[in-house]
């Protein structure tokens, strides 16, 4: 442009053109920019906070909801729905090494995953007895109690341990009446290979789990994820689901966690005590 101009007006405004077109002026505008977009990025996250909480809470209840085979996997269901099924749903705060129900503690303001982060309210577990690769425990835990007509039917239990990228996190589905069988499993969150190790969160993976019997006659935490098929015709074919092809680490990350948290380190005493004294 400067140079169509005349000779004796190119001059002038070039120069502002040149004085304006300067590295410090460019960074400025840029940091200005970044500045105001800081802005509007940091008020959206705090607006929006109140609502992704909500979101999350709602989550979790369908989770637990699936993981009590009162939501089929997959299938989309308003707040209202949730809500609805949720009330078949007791929450219950439990002292892991008592195996005691605790009193005045909020279930649904319990957050166990804050709590293991915090030493007053959690402990180290030892390295040799941390097949889950946890680190930490915290002290209580909040499981759920479903139940129809008054009577408990199943017990949810929430889980968690390292697998092979990430750590997951999910719950577990006891029947009431022994104890023993499965009667649901779902994870909610992990960041596992999609289409490997994400198969963990494969309806058709996790439905082998049903029926499935976690502990022996003689309370021993027997269930197990082994490599390859199970064969059906032999007497632990109970206690076995099957492997998933090309995602070992994470199906034995699966395999400790929910021996661990079936196990003395983590629900046994609740599950022993219920046992004696009844759901």
């Amino acid at each position: 442009w400067c140079e169509r101009r005349p000779e004796g007006r190119q001059s002038q405004r070039c120069d502002k053109v040149a004085n304006n077109d300067t590295i410090g002026k460019t960074f400025s505008v840029a940091l200005g920019v970044c500045l105001v977009c800081s802005v509007f990025v940091s008020v959206a996250a705090v607006s929006l906070r109140p609502t992704q909480e909500v979101n999350k809470l709602l989550d979790k209840k369908k989770n637990i909801l699936v993981a009590a085979g009162l939501l089929e996997t997959g299938k989309a269901a308003s707040k209202s729905i949730i809500d609805e099924l949720f009330e078949q749903i007791r929450p219950k705060v439990v002292d892991l090494a008592t195996g005691e129900f605790v009193e005045g503690v909020d279930p649904e303001e319990h957050d166990q995953r804050k709590a293991a982060k915090d030493p007053a309210q959690s402990s180290v577990v030892p390295a040799e007895e941390d097949i889950a690769s946890i680190k930490r425990k915290a002290k209580q835990a909040s499981i759920y109690l479903v139940e129809k007509a008054g009577k408990v039917e199943k017990i949810i239990l929430p889980i968690h341990g390292l697998g092979l990228w990430s750590t997951l996190y999910g719950f577990i589905a006891l029947d009431a009446g022994d104890l023993s069988t499965i009667e649901g499993l779902v994870f909610y969150e992990h960041a596992e290979t999609p289409g490997l190790g994400g198969e963990v969160d494969n309806p058709a993976w996790k439905a082998l789990w049903n029926g499935k019997q976690a502990f022996d006659e003689e309370g021993n935490v027997r269930i197990e994820v082994i490599k390859g098929m199970v064969n059906t015709g032999r007497p632990e074919a109970k206690y076995q689901v099957d492997g998933i092809s090309g995602a070992t680490l994470t199906v034995r990350g699966v395999d400790a966690m929910v021996k661990y948290w079936l196990g003395k380190g983590g629900f046994g005493p609740f599950l022993a005590k219920l046992k004696t004294q009844g759901v």
